[in-house]
């Protein structure tokens, strides 16, 4: 997934639960890359017009992806895979390998996705490549947080993306800070956080790699957007959807989701949704 994972149990003794929730990250990847021509996600993409059946951690993902999608009025949309490989985020982050699959289209949006929840298939109606970077990390995250739940206090941390779980050492809730989108090493603002999940949208890291997908060109308006909410997958799909829906209607969208957030602008303007706790 391109990221460093750790995870923090307080108090230890809890390593083959450990072992299990890291076992998510790499079966997720396994399933949903599409940078890995084997993996099931890019079989998918090779059988477009047919119905396939899928892993129920596919099905999931893509079934997220089309929802929140559908819910965001296609600021968030899982068919922008193409897109983005033409814009060169087409390289495997262990090898460097190219990966470029050609025959995929990109002018679909999420309604060319068919899903049958009966049968559990997917099929594309016109060859798409999806991307599910924005929920299957959050998905992997939720996993090894249920893989940690009877342990009850406890992290877990994949790049910009965490899970908290009760209280920390000291008994408090989590604190943790929001990346500053300017100054390297610097905290922008801090949160107490407790049995949810905070996930940030930047652009610092990978500049122009979230797209916007009704221009089919990079989200300009926001430096970061950062969601708390109950679970990763929802608050990584949502803080991409911010993002891409600049500072006012982003903060609109994450109050009518329920969900609280904090979204920056290039000139460091904040926006919020008001419900934040502050560290």
């Amino acid at each position: 997934m391109g990221t460093v994972v750790t995870m923090e149990v307080v108090p230890e003794g809890a390593d083959e639960a450990m072992e299990r929730a890291f076992g998510w990250f790499y079966e997720v990847e396994r399933i949903c890359s599409r940078f890995d021509p084997n993996s099931e996600l890019m079989q998918l993409t090779a059988r477009a017009g047919t119905a396939t059946p899928a892993s129920a951690i596919l099905f999931e993902a893509v079934r997220f992806a089309v929802r929140v999608a559908e819910a965001t009025g296609g600021a968030f949309d899982p068919t922008v895979g193409r897109s983005m490989e033409k814009r060169g985020f087409n390289r495997e982050y262990r090898t460097g390998a190219e990966v470029n699959t050609g025959a995929a289209e990109d002018m679909g949006t999420w309604r060319d996705v068919e899903l049958d929840e009966e049968r559990r298939t997917i099929m594309l109606r016109r060859p798409l490549l999806l991307d599910l970077g924005a929920v299957a990390k959050g998905l992997a995250i939720d996993a090894a947080a249920r893989e940690l739940r009877p342990f009850t206090d406890f992290a877990v941390y994949a790049g910009g993306d965490v899970f908290l779980g009760g209280a920390n050492a000291n008994g408090e809730p989590w604190r943790v800070g929001i990346r500053h989108p300017r100054a390297e090493g610097e905290i922008i603002d801090a949160l107490w956080v407790s049995e949810q999940a905070v996930c940030t949208s930047g652009d610092y890291e990978r500049p122009d790699h979230i797209l916007d997908p009704h221009r089919g060109d990079a989200a300009r308006p926001v430096a970061s957007a950062t969601v708390v909410a109950p679970t990763a997958m929802l608050a990584d799909a949502l803080a991409t959807a911010a993002f891409v829906m600049g500072p006012e209607a982003g903060i609109e969208l994450l109050k009518k989701m329920g969900v609280e957030g904090l979204i920056v602008t290039p000139g460091l303007e904040q926006f919020e949704t008001g419900g934040l706790r502050r560290g």
